[in-house]
């Protein structure tokens, strides 16, 4: 798609019937503004329709990857122009949970349509009892289970990738892709 000259794209400001009555039976000065009308049509159909440009389910495609810097979302090369909308439209909650267990379930879920089951490394507790013992060190691993749910397959890189893209850098990374869901007892 491109929002360059588009032939035939008629204007909804004819520069020609703006001039004064003296140039508005001037057939060169009619001529020169219907040029220019050609020009200005599309930008003048760009700016009449740009709320369509920042509303990610009515973007162009062409438009998304720069909306998409606006927003702090990055694309994954393959991914479908749908994806790529639905992820723009939930940005503002994918960032709220950014770094948090539900956070990376939930993009999970959108980027790649599979559950997760996430062990996390670090930890924290209280106790209300003085002199009580400290927690075992964290792991510092981050291990993620997932399994199909959209899809009888699961694409490995892309969930590598959003797992990646989500574990913080103190922690290592697992993932094992699971063919169902893992049983009550935890395997």
């Amino acid at each position: 798609m491109s929002r360059a000259a588009v032939p035939g794209l008629a204007t909804r400001h004819p520069i020609g019937e703006l001039l004064p009555a003296l140039y508005a039976d001037d057939d060169l000065a009619q001529r020169f503004t219907a040029g220019l009308d050609t020009v200005l049509a599309p930008v003048f159909a760009t700016l009449d329709n740009l709320p369509a440009y920042f509303d990610p389910a009515l973007a162009p495609v062409d438009f998304l990857p720069w909306l998409s810097s606006w927003v702090g979302i990055e694309f994954a090369a393959g991914w479908p122009d749908e994806l790529r909308r639905v992820v723009l439209a939930r940005a503002i909650d994918l960032h709220r949970r950014r770094g948090t267990r539900r956070g990376l379930i939930e993009r999970l879920w959108l980027c790649c349509g599979v559950h997760a089951d996430i062990a996390d490394g670090g930890g924290a507790t209280w106790s209300a009892a003085p002199n009580t013992e400290l927690p075992a060190a964290p792991s510092g691993e981050l291990y993620v289970r997932v399994w199909p749910v959209r899809t009888p397959d699961v694409d490995e890189e892309r969930v590598l990738d959003v797992v990646r893209s989500s574990c913080p850098v103190h922690l290592t990374c697992r993932v094992e892709i699971l063919p169902g869901p893992p049983d009550e007892r935890g395997g």
